[in-house]
């Protein structure tokens, strides 16, 4: 038996939807799959380079959870698995999210669990903490969750902006970022923090995309506190700021993104490249379909 399992890549946070608004991008994580005598991971992608081989892959563990959530740990076949990625790591885009998701899936497909969209989701926030990067790497498009215990989410759309990502050549683990977010919120900033959380789901619901943009720079949340790690924040922020609708930190970081209207994105991005040619500039374009799996012919060929 042989799989291909794809995954899209992800934002997350859109300013203010902190651990609750993600939305899937066409960047993505793609799983050829065939079984084999032992476990092994190929990665053929150059950014890929260097990820365990073994079980010590985080795609086998969670294959490995899955199946022990069924009782099933003792029935996983052994497989040969080619990992190919345009997702860069540790950049906020939602990396090991996918490798969360791809693993649930090969599970699935695995084992025969025959999951639900609901059980992979839950199954994914339980182990990730929280829905905002799985639920659309696993579902597709905007999706605003929320997990206490229990999954709940809903869809949203996005059409008419194209999300430039300004990517550095650093990494930012997320233990990291989170380590400089404050521990609690007064009352008073909680009600502040919340408001712009919400006027930013309305902003989106009514596709008003400058109100979101004013929104992401009101954010209370974690930008205030993660730019201190990223040098080149304010610069690249104001600047991408006077042709953008808005700016925010992809995830964690460090990436950072630009909501830019389709019908101008290219002449901006042109000039934006120009400028700062250090950093890579890729336009993401929403994905609507989430994540995917196909089963193979004996004769596919990579």
């Amino acid at each position: 038996m042989s799989w291909m399992i794809k995954v899209p890549s992800s934002t997350s946070n859109l300013g203010a939807g902190f651990d609750s608004i993600g939305l899937a991008l066409n960047l993505y994580l793609e799983l050829h799959v065939t079984e084999a005598e032992e476990w092994l991971f190929t990665p053929v992608s150059e950014s890929l380079i260097g990820i365990p081989t073994g079980k010590d892959n985080l795609v086998y563990e969670i294959v490995e959870k899955v199946a022990s959530l069924n009782n099933k740990a003792d029935e996983i076949p052994a497989c040969h698995v080619e990992m190919t990625s345009n997702i860069p790591l540790a950049r906020g885009l939602g990396s090991s999210a996918t490798a969360i998701i791809a693993g649930i899936e090969l599970a699935n497909v695995l084992l025969d669990l025959q999951l639900t969209e609901r059980d992979k989701l839950q199954i994914a926030t339980d182990i990730e903490g929280h829905p905002d990067n799985v639920a659309p790497s696993l579902i597709g498009g905007c999706v605003v969750g929320h997990y206490d215990g229990e999954v709940t989410y809903s869809q949203l759309p996005v059409q008419g902006v194209t999300f430039v990502a300004v990517i550095p050549s650093f990494e930012l683990k997320t233990k990291d970022a989170r380590a400089v977010l404050p521990d609690t919120f007064s009352f008073k900033d909680s009600v502040q923090a919340s408001s712009v959380a919400n006027v930013s789901v309305a902003a989106i619901c009514n596709g008003d995309w400058d109100t979101l943009g004013a929104m992401m720079e009101k954010d209370h949340f974690h930008q205030p506190y993660r730019k201190s790690l990223i040098p080149h924040y304010d610069e690249l922020y104001y600047y991408m700021r006077q042709e953008a609708y808005g700016v925010f930190l992809s995830g964690a970081g460090p990436t950072m993104i630009a909501v830019v209207d389709d019908k101008k994105v290219f002449s901006i991005l042109n000039q934006w490249q120009a400028e700062y040619p250090d950093f890579q500039w890729i336009p993401l374009q929403v994905e609507r379909k989430g994540s995917f799996v196909e089963e193979l012919q004996k004769e596919y060929k990579e």
